[in-house]
């Protein structure tokens, strides 16, 4: 087994159940020394797997949301005594790596505008069942794996992955072990392998049982919704998500987080300032020449309806921004990236 790292916990990726080998995330740390499902249950259950048993509890109970596969399925919570102290850990639905790190360079545009859509499809599951993320950005949007990964036998998946490993060096405990690397390139990713999962819910919270003041926000400065830092006694609410997700649909439309650096550097920014904004111009340098020579640059009527978009999204007053559903609703997200993500789902292995 081996250790896979998140923003707020470290993850083990094998889990045997019966005769068949299945692959899931087990967060935690250390040895997972004769690991049995449904055994040795935690008594103190993080905040992460409350939140995902409330949204199976009630995904159980309704008809279901399109993204709830985009949201990864609580499967076991567990204690782990190893050398270094005993851990609270649970499985979860295994995953690849997450955006951020092949974010590197230009995602082709059918698959950016595919992955807009699932993730903002998986946003709006989060929010139909009364609960915000609350820490939205590429490191937490992981690539799902093909649905075929768990017959893969362990010497398989030894020989494409590599082995465990256990390296000492001297400032960790004696006992540690390295990450499973299970990402890909970017220039692998295809309209097939487009999928995703909206992890971390360890921020998450129901502002209908509980108040989330902005001070309290843990999302990284350039995701993070503005009335967090300008009022921050007031409570979030769902539409903080959306000012995230909007600065997340651009970094993958548009490689670099543009609209971050500048609401970082210019302060949020009142509407009718929005078509004199210069970041509007630097579309055409940061993706439109990326484009070009990858022969697929968007074209001025889905420029226009993507930047119409983002304004719409990117509103100061949180109660003015567009729910969920109504980005799902957008022209841009109906005419151009539903399109794309619905060729995904005929594509996927």
């Amino acid at each position: 087994m081996e250790l896979a790292y998140t923003e707020g916990s470290i993850r083990w990726p094998l889990r045997r159940q019966l005769c068949k080998i299945e692959y899931n995330w087990i967060q935690g740390v250390e040895a997972l020394e004769d690991y049995e499902p449904g055994v040795n249950t935690a008594s103190s259950v993080p905040r992460e797997t409350r939140v995902l048993n409330a949204l199976s509890k009630s995904f159980m109970s309704s008809h279901g949301h399109p993204g709830r596969r985009l949201v990864p399925e609580l499967l076991d919570e567990f204690e782990v005594r190893g050398p270094n102290g005993t851990h609270t850990c649970y499985t979860v639905t295994l995953a690849a790596c997450n955006l951020r790190d092949v974010s590197f360079s230009l995602f082709p545009l059918d698959v950016a505008r595919a992955l807009s859509h699932s993730l903002a499809q998986a946003v709006a599951c989060v929010h139909s069942q009364g609960y915000v993320h609350g820490d939205l950005h590429l490191n937490n949007v992981l690539l799902a794996l093909p649905s075929n990964f768990d017959d893969l036998s362990v010497e398989q998946l030894y020989a494409k992955y590599g082995k465990p490993e256990t390296p000492l060096p001297p400032n960790i405990p004696a006992e540690a072990a390295r990450p499973l690397l299970l990402g890909r390139s970017i220039d692998q990713l295809t309209l097939s392998t487009a999928r995703l999962l909206l992890n971390d819910s360890g921020e998450a919270f129901c502002p209908a049982s509980e108040v989330r003041l902005g001070r309290d926000c843990h999302t990284p400065s350039g995701a993070r919704a503005p009335e967090s830092k300008f009022e921050p006694g007031v409570p979030l609410t769902h539409r903080s998500d959306i000012w995230s997700l909007a600065t997340a649909l651009w970094e993958l439309m548009g490689m670099k987080p543009i609209v971050a650096q500048h609401i970082d550097v210019l302060g949020p920014m009142p509407s009718d300032w929005w078509l004199r904004w210069k970041a509007r111009d630097e579309l055409e340098v940061a993706v439109q020449k990326w484009r070009r020579r990858e022969g697929n640059k968007i074209v001025e009527e889905e420029k226009a309806a993507f930047l119409d978009l983002m304004h719409r999204m990117l509103v100061y007053l949180p109660e003015e921004r567009l729910t969920a559903d109504e980005v799902l609703q957008s022209d841009w997200m109906v005419k151009w990236a539903l399109p794309d993500y619905e060729r995904s789902l005929k594509g996927s292995t």
